[in-house]
């Protein structure tokens, strides 16, 4: 009776460097938006073994990736991405929503296009 190897959520979730630190992957699962096997989930110490699928929400994408192995440690960059497969279509750079100014190549908006965002706002005059 050989057991699976297990880890963690929180733990592989900072080891694959998904969060920044172990206690924000942790807050990230306690409010019950990670999904294990589409199955929501809420404890930091559910136990995660290769093969597992994971959904959750990373800035404006949403990740979905499939275990490839357990960490050891967390190393890395190039040894972290060797834990997982990322299964998320790819976005389309159309897509993506680029603002006028930054279509002219610019890294900031013009008086002109300052203005607008201000009224669209609503802020002055």
């Amino acid at each position: 009776m050989s057991e699976t190897p297990t880890l963690r959520l929180d733990k592989w979730l900072w080891q694959a460097r998904f969060f920044k630190t172990r206690t924000l992957a942790a807050k990230m699962v306690s409010l019950g938006r990670v999904r294990v096997n589409s199955a929501r989930v809420t404890k930091p110490a559910t136990a995660v073994k290769v093969g597992d699928g994971l959904t959750f929400a990373q800035g404006d994408a949403v990740r979905i990736i499939e275990i490839l192995a357990l960490g050891a440690r967390r190393g890395p960059a190039t040894e972290a991405q060797a834990l997982y497969l990322d299964l998320a279509p790819k976005p389309d750079p159309a897509d993506i929503g680029a603002k006028p100014y930054a279509e002219r190549g610019g890294a900031r908006p013009t008086k002109k296009d300052r203005r607008a965002m201000d009224a669209i706002r609503r802020i002055g005059p």
